[in-house]
């Protein structure tokens, strides 16, 4: 699976309150959970943000809390990907849960700006960035992991399984 698209750069610790504040939770529709996505700390996200970008972030992305609804927000959003130093462990497993990829790479967060295009190749662990003609490699997927992002999240990459698909 390929991915591109701008990047949208956060700094370290980024927790899901400030990827999707609290009083939202009580909402479970993505659309309107994305209405409010990256509030608390990026005002002007949603009007930059356009179907497949990128968010880039430095460590420990995802902390705090272990609601589902931030990467929800985020895919429901239009992010396609996020690439950080580090993940928050839940925030990872809820993220593949969903079908958003994730991708750790210190060397393309060091090396990428906001605005930047970026090209990603998940099943090669490819991150090319087209606006400064650098590429990084991440580790790749392993083949089940693939499955369940291709399949768009768990559920239904048991449902195709259950059911005798591919």
């Amino acid at each position: 699976m390929k991915l591109k698209g701008k990047v949208h750069k956060y700094g370290a610790n980024i927790d899901t309150d400030a990827i999707i504040p609290a009083r939202y939770l009580s909402i479970s529709e993505p659309r309107e959970l994305s209405r409010h996505c990256m509030e608390g700390i990026d005002s002007e996200f949603l009007t930059k943000v356009e179907s497949g970008d990128i968010v880039v972030a430095d460590t420990n992305f995802g902390c705090g809390s272990s609601r589902e609804h931030a990467p929800l927000a985020l895919k429901a959003a239009g992010i396609s990907c996020i690439i950080a130093k580090s993940f928050a462990r839940i925030f990872f497993r809820n993220a593949i849960n969903i079908g958003l990829p994730l991708l750790e790479c210190s060397e393309a967060v060091n090396n990428t700006e906001a605005g930047d295009i970026l090209e990603v190749d998940l099943a090669a662990g490819d991150i090319k960035n087209i606006t400064r003609g650098k590429t990084f490699i991440a580790e790749p997927y392993p083949d089940f992991m693939m499955g369940i992002i291709n399949a768009g999240g768990l559920v239904e990459y048991t449902k195709r399984k259950l059911t005798g698909g591919s």
